[in-house]
């Protein structure tokens, strides 16, 4: 039996944007969505599960769906559930956060700590609606980034879109009175920051060899040259390392400013 695609719902508008955004992808991967609703004691929203399940089919008539209503902290419940599939997805701010938040403190919980990859739909309508015809993915040098290419690649081959890899890099200080140069910069004198790009794209453009695939090196900021690319694209994906003797993943500067500020659904992808 396939792994479902699980999508949190919590009554918030958002949590029903990322409900629809869910739908759309379970039919175009072929798997089972499953809604889950998770409150704390006194916290229940009457009637949501059913009300969400009636938009999903709505949505997605094919869809294969099932839901589930757990007392439970709501990150846990969700971080138990990504245990076992497909996806998380879930909206970028909750019903209980406050105004001023670009980002709900559950979606950031599931993000730092989860063991498959988490999508928070962020967002107007153009950009959860796929009509940019784009995913981007960021490339890091080393491992980290290399299970979130494969998966933009997929995302890219069942859109039958184009995908935009984007490699930043920063050149080395050229003074002494300046910051001494990080150990990455130092590595682009030895790799090349084309070859970094080259070398992390050949494995699965063999694979995906009818997708098209647009490549950037960018000298700068990896946030800002993310999020300028995402200005154009349908999904943003990034990848995490998993943080040495912790639970959890290490999110970093970079993927916390997409998931803040992102004008459109992000996937942070953990490292296998």
């Amino acid at each position: 039996m396939a792994i479902p695609l699980v999508v949190g719902i919590d009554g918030s508008e958002a949590s029903l944007q990322a409900v629809d955004w869910a739908a759309d992808e379970a039919v175009r991967h072929n798997v089972p969505l499953h809604l889950v609703h998770a409150f704390a004691p006194g916290h229940e929203v009457p009637d949501l599960i059913a009300a969400a399940s009636e938009r999903a089919g709505k949505s997605a008539p094919t869809v294969r769906l099932s839901s589930e209503v757990l007392q439970e902290d709501a990150a846990s419940a969700l971080l138990s559930k990504g245990r076992n599939a497909f996806a998380l997805v879930l909206g970028s701010r909750g019903l209980g956060d406050l105004a001023g938040l670009l980002l709900g403190s559950v979606s950031l919980a599931v993000a730092a700590r989860a063991d498959c990859p988490v999508v928070v739909v962020r967002g107007g309508a153009e950009y959860r609606n796929a009509r940019f015809g784009s995913v981007v993915v960021g490339v890091e040098d080393g491992q980290g980034s290399g299970t979130a290419v494969q998966f933009a690649f997929r995302e890219a081959h069942v859109r039958r879109c184009r995908l935009v890899a984007v490699h930043a890099w920063s050149a080395a200080y050229g003074t002494l009175s300046e910051p001494p140069p990080s150990a990455y910069a130092l590595e682009t004198h030895r790799r090349p920051p084309k070859q970094v790009l080259d070398d992390a794209l050949s494995g699965p453009s063999e694979r995906y060899r009818n997708t098209s695939v647009s490549r950037r090196v960018v000298e700068g900021p990896a946030r800002q040259a993310l999020l300028e690319a995402a200005s154009g694209a349908d999904l943003l994906v990034v990848g995490a390392r998993r943080r040495r003797g912790h639970l959890g993943l290490q999110l970093g500067l970079v993927n916390h400013a997409v998931l803040h500020h992102a004008p459109c659904p992000v996937v942070v992808v953990p490292q296998i």
